[in-house]
């Protein structure tokens, strides 16, 4: 059974609608950011991922306080500052740069170079914390890091800002998740909550400087367009979609198990590179499409190892891990679920 206690079949096709429409809303997140900055031309970043922002708060409002799809988890005044407040400026800075790597590089470099995440938080924890893994955590690494070096290499369309911009948005998306750990301690967030408390601080941080570095640009961009209207719908329903997925997030994750999650993960992001690729063109030689199968195996190996040593520990400490949807963290990003679900 795949769905906690439900019939196979039901259960089954359950996980699959899930899927599906998380693939959906990820890779449509995902085109029309490109076609945002590529075929409407308005490459301001930052004003994109702000619209994101505001659009994610407004959806968590309605989403808690008028559909009442989640109860809202109190949290004191002092600790939204302590707490939630460095977590926002991080989360900011991780969807910031994925929006900078998409306006300069394909989205198939993109998507490939985020797969290389798990790598990067490995490497953080036992650099920065101390922290000690198993032979097999870092075997599970050498296909991710070596992906990723091929795909690099040989990619065709290579811009070094936009592959700077995407790796240092992996450093941001692994410090988002280490630090979610401690400070985030004795709050059991799921992925509404989180936009609901995030999302605000987000545009609060980023709503000036959108202003100062791409407001005149933004002002210009309105009045050489052809097609506003047509343009606005675009840049606000990415937006809305951005928030959307989010929703789709929590719903897979409660209809999902951990493993499946992971591999699931990993066929989105072939399937974002498939249908960019459709839609854009850019040249992808063999190589780089081998380096980028190589990742994506990497991952989905590395999450298979870890879930393995989750239920060794689990089974050591006489505790019952039940691989369900109620085991796995929904501590979410906006648009980024390149986390840890075991």
């Amino acid at each position: 059974m795949e769905d906690g206690g439900k019939p196979g079949g039901l259960g089954t096709m359950r996980a699959v609608l899930a899927i599906l429409q998380w693939w959906g809303f990820n890779v449509t997140v995902i085109i029309m950011n490109k076609w945002i900055f590529q075929k409407l031309d308005f490459k301001f970043p930052l004003t994109v991922s702000c619209v994101h922002f505001i659009c994610s708060s407004i959806g968590a409002y309605i989403a808690i306080h008028v559909l009442k799809a989640k109860p809202l988890i109190e949290v004191e005044s002092e600790d939204r500052w302590k707490r939630i407040f460095p977590m926002s400026f991080v989360f900011c800075i991780n969807i910031v740069l994925g929006n900078v790597s998409l306006r300069y590089i394909p989205v198939s470099f993109m998507q490939t170079i985020k797969s290389f995440t798990p790598a990067t938080t490995v490497i953080l924890q036992w650099l920065v914390w101390s922290k000690q893994f198993e032979w097999r955590i870092w075997a599970s690494l050498v296909p991710i890091v070596g992906g990723i070096l091929l795909t690099s290499i040989t990619e065709l369309s290579f811009n070094v800002f936009g592959f700077c911009a995407a790796m240092v948005g992996c450093l941001a998306t692994s410090t988002k998740t280490i630090l979610a750990e401690s400070l985030l301690h004795g709050y059991k967030f799921d992925s509404i909550n989180t936009v609901y408390y995030m999302a605000p601080f987000a545009t609060m941080i980023l709503a000036l400087p959108a202003m100062l570095l791409e407001g005149g640009g933004v002002i210009n961009w309105f009045y050489t367009h052809d097609s506003i209207v047509s343009a606005l719908i675009i840049i606000l329903g990415s937006g809305v979609l951005a928030f959307c997925l989010n929703f789709s997030i929590f719903y897979v994750i409660h209809s999902t198990t951990a493993v499946t999650f992971n591999v699931a993960g990993n066929l989105k992001v072939a399937v974002a590179v498939l249908v960019s690729w459709l839609i854009f063109r850019n040249p992808i030689s063999a190589m780089n499409a081998i380096g980028c199968g190589i990742t994506l195996v990497g991952c989905t190996f590395y999450g298979y190892v870890r879930h393995l040593i989750s239920q060794r520990q689990a089974a050591a400490s006489g505790t019952v891990r039940v691989n369900s949807p109620g085991t796995q963290t929904e501590m979410l990003p906006l648009v980024d679920e390149k986390q840890e679900k075991v």
